[in-house]
């Protein structure tokens, strides 16, 4: 295996956030290639960042974002461990990144679970009907609802959300990302949008 050159190590640590040896151990495994070890990096980064799900995440921000014509304004609370890491250039980003989102997509919900059980139950009543309507064969109806509520959530629910500045990921992804950059339980609390003219 040849060794690996320290200006690759930099440049995959400026893109990826990751430590030195994690980058340096992410091109030996990957022989080089920079883009499949930011990919590696990125996976173990998810990965620490689900173990990172249980940690108390009390500091953090407000993202705010006002439309240009001053009729849609949203706020949204991102939350972090530390003081430290909320006020990072990445963290106030990204909370900005969101409150520009949260204006361009008007979720339901922050997280599937956080969606009102009516509102779901309605859905759901809905796809029935429709696939019924359909004359689907019966042992597929379910799947068929399952996937049209799947697809439900990728609309109206914020961390299911493909983010607005960037359609191959989630909103979900970008903030798992950057815990995963900052080594840090990173979190969105909540969101408010406001409209004028709608209740």
């Amino acid at each position: 295996m040849k060794e690996i050159p320290a200006k690759l190590v930099a440049e995959l640590r400026a893109r990826t956030g990751a430590g030195m040896m994690d980058c340096k151990k992410a091109l030996d495994e990957t022989g080089g290639n920079l883009e499949k070890a930011v990919d590696l990096l990125r996976t173990r980064g998810a990965a620490k960042a689900d173990t990172r799900a249980g940690r108390e995440a009390s500091e953090g921000l407000i993202g705010h974002y006002v439309h240009h014509d001053g009729k849609i304004g949203v706020l949204v609370e991102l939350n972090c461990e530390t003081d430290f890491v909320a006020r990072t250039d990445d963290f106030k980003a990204l909370a900005r990144d969101l409150a520009v989102h949260v204006a361009a997509t008007n979720p339901l919900a922050v997280r599937i679970e956080d969606l009102p059980p009516d509102v779901v139950q309605r859905e759901r009543q809905v796809y029935e009907a429709q696939v019924a309507e359909q004359k689907k064969p019966e042992q597929i109806r379910a799947k068929i609802v399952d996937g049209m509520l799947k697809k439900f959530y990728e609309e109206r629910v914020l961390l299911e959300q493909k983010f607005v500045k960037d359609d191959k990921r989630t909103v979900g992804e970008l903030v798992k990302e950057l815990s995963a950059k900052t080594g840090e339980k990173i979190a969105v609390r909540r969101f408010a949008r406001l409209k004028v003219g709608e209740a």
